[in-house]
Order: C-alpha cells, then structure tokens, then sequence
C-alpha cells in the first residue's frame, strides 16, 4: 500500500513537472490593459528591458525595480539603459528591500500603497511567472489588478527542474503552516 502510495505521488509530481514545464508565462497581449505602476524583478536578463520598454510605450507612469543590489546606483542603471536619464528622474524607483521572490512581493505591495497605486503589471522571467504571481497574489490580495508580462526566455531543464521544486516547495510549506 506505501510503494503504491509512493508512486502515485511520484506520478503527481512528474506530471506537475511537465504541466509546469509546458505552460510557462507569457508576455501581455499587446492590448493588455493599462495599470498604474510596474513592478519588474531582478535576476534574470531582459527584465529590466521589458519593463523599461513597456514604461516608454504607456503602459504605465511609474515603475519600481525590486530587489535591486543595494551597491547599485541611478547612474549604474542609466548607463545600462543607455540614456534614458529623463525615465530615471521621473519615473523609476529602485527598490532594495528585497531579497527573494516573496520580499520582492512584500517591497512591491509597501511601494505600491505609498504611492496610492491598485493596479500593477508585474514582469518577470516566463519560468519565474508562476512563482511570482503566486507570491504577489497573496501579498496583494484580491483589490489589486495585476497584468502578468512574462519576459520570453529559452529555459533550461535545470532551471525549470528548480524553480518548480522552488514553487512546489512553497505551496507545501503553506499547506503545512511553515
């Protein structure tokens, strides 16, 4: 009874994988809706880009960079954005409170309540887009709107083996109470 136990949790958990695996973020439709704010997450390539891109093109007014490297400064970020000094001024914050994908979502919802902000289009890595609308679901809660605008990346197994354990992980440990 335990081995078949075992394995039909073996099997649940093959399956998530490949679930998980197949049905990666996607970026917003084009016509997406409008929000108030951005909120992009530090720690994959293109992110910041995208969510830069989509500030430039109005689909928001303001944006905060979670998770941001304490060391990092405006002038770092400008010369990486290539002159968009005028974006930095008005519009962008860099958010440094953060460490993970759960204080990235705490950062955001301080930030986002600061500035009165209800709507939000949160960017992030396609493989990372689960996660993290998971965590920013629960810390907003149900009054907050959010668009999710994954950013396209080619994953690797590795990276889609541990970021659902990471989501798996999660998820029980809320189940259990931890």
């Amino acid at each position: 009874m335990i081995l078949r136990i075992l394995a039909l949790l073996a099997l649940a958990y093959a399956l998530g994988f490949a679930a998980y695996s197949v049905a990666l973020g996607k970026p917003a439709p084009a016509d997406s809706r409008e929000t108030q704010a951005i909120v992009v997450l530090t720690g994959g390539s293109g992110r910041i880009e995208q969510a830069v891109e989509r500030l430039e093109q109005g689909k928001a007014s303001r944006l905060l960079i979670a998770g941001t490297d304490p060391s990092v400064r405006e002038v770092d970020l400008a010369e990486r954005l290539g002159g968009k000094e005028k974006l930095l001024e008005c519009c962008i914050t860099l958010g440094s409170e953060s460490v993970d994908t759960r204080s990235n979502a705490e950062e955001a919802k301080a930030w986002l309540e600061a500035e009165g902000f209800d709507e939000v289009r949160l960017v992030t890595s396609d493989w990372h887009m689960r996660r993290a609308a998971f965590e920013f679901r629960r810390a907003l809660g149900e009054d907050t709107y959010i668009v999710y605008d994954a950013v396209d990346t080619d994953p690797g197994f590795r990276t889609l083996f541990v970021e659902y354990n990471k989501y798996v992980l999660r998820r029980l440990g809320l189940l259990l109470g931890i």
